[in-house]
């Protein structure tokens, strides 16, 4: 069913692993795609494979820790589809792996550039023309980290938990311009920060190398709930769901037609009732 046809959707981190998949999927729902990837080669091969699948994407190399390139690609995005009706901020990096008191404090430096100023620069570039047409929606990639504590991941743990809260305030500051700002939670799944992992071995910890070990076996969670989290975020059924963190697995279809407490699916997780 192409709930989303003709939508302009941009897509940091579009490029490969859980972004190229979200892109694959809202192609496939009729959306007009915009992939963001630093690699060319990422780039052209996600737009081949959506093509030929029957899909419309656009090519916008940009690094997200540079605003200006976001910038431009937005500008590109109103030009060829009309703008952009959803931002999905996939695009991060996992940084340094293992004790904190052992890493380098300058390996941080790219984890929070990419990370949270990364989509800082997103949505700072899409929120001005979604104000100005009273519509929009963000989702932003929270991960293992952004809900509870991480050992041996405190780089990407804290700022995956740092996006989770943008996504909170910014829901606060944009809801009367009718754009919605929520986080997904997308649960293990295959990509290269798994064979990160593995390859860090002793220094990821017993709990994170074995579920790594366990995800590249099976893929872990797969593509189809991921994207119909996604997809639901991004469509009008949504439209009253706003400053959330889900989790995949969470039984998010109840928000679609069910009160819940207002504390419920935010950074703190408490019970959802």
């Amino acid at each position: 069913m192409r709930i989303l046809q003709d939508k302009g959707v941009l897509i940091t981190g579009g490029g490969r692993g859980i972004g190229k998949r979200l892109a694959l999927g809202f192609a496939q729902a009729g959306a007009r795609v915009g992939l963001v990837s630093r690699t060319q080669a990422e780039l052209d091969a996600t737009k081949l494979e959506i093509e030929h699948a029957g899909g419309t994407a656009l090519r916008l190399r940009a690094d997200v820790r540079d605003f200006e390139q976001l910038t431009a690609a937005v500008d590109r995005m109103r030009v060829v589809f009309g703008g952009v009706d959803v931002l999905i901020a996939a695009a991060a990096v996992q940084g340094p792996i293992g004790p904190f008191a052992e890493g380098k404090p300058r390996q941080w430096w790219e984890v929070i550039e990419t990370n949270v100023l990364g989509v800082m620069h997103a949505c700072r570039a899409v929120l001005p023309q979604m104000i100005e047409r009273r519509s929009g929606k963000i989702i932003v990639l929270s991960g293992p980290g952004g809900e509870e504590a991480r050992a041996n991941f405190a780089a990407f743990a804290a700022s995956k938990a740092a996006v989770v809260r943008l996504v909170e305030t910014l829901s606060e500051e944009v809801s009367e311009h009718n754009v919605q700002v929520n986080a997904l939670l997308p649960g293990g799944t295959y990509t290269s920060m798994t064979d990160e992992i593995i390859q860090a071995g002793e220094s990821a910890g017993a709990k994170d190398l074995e579920e790594a070990e366990r995800v590249r076996i099976t893929g872990g969670v797969p593509p189809e709930k991921q994207i119909q989290l996604a997809l639901f975020l991004a469509s009008e059924r949504s439209n009253h769901v706003s400053g959330k963190l889900i989790h995949v697995n969470d039984d998010w279809k109840r928000l679609e037609h069910g009160n819940v407490n207002p504390a419920a699916y935010t950074l703190r997780r408490v019970s959802k009732v």
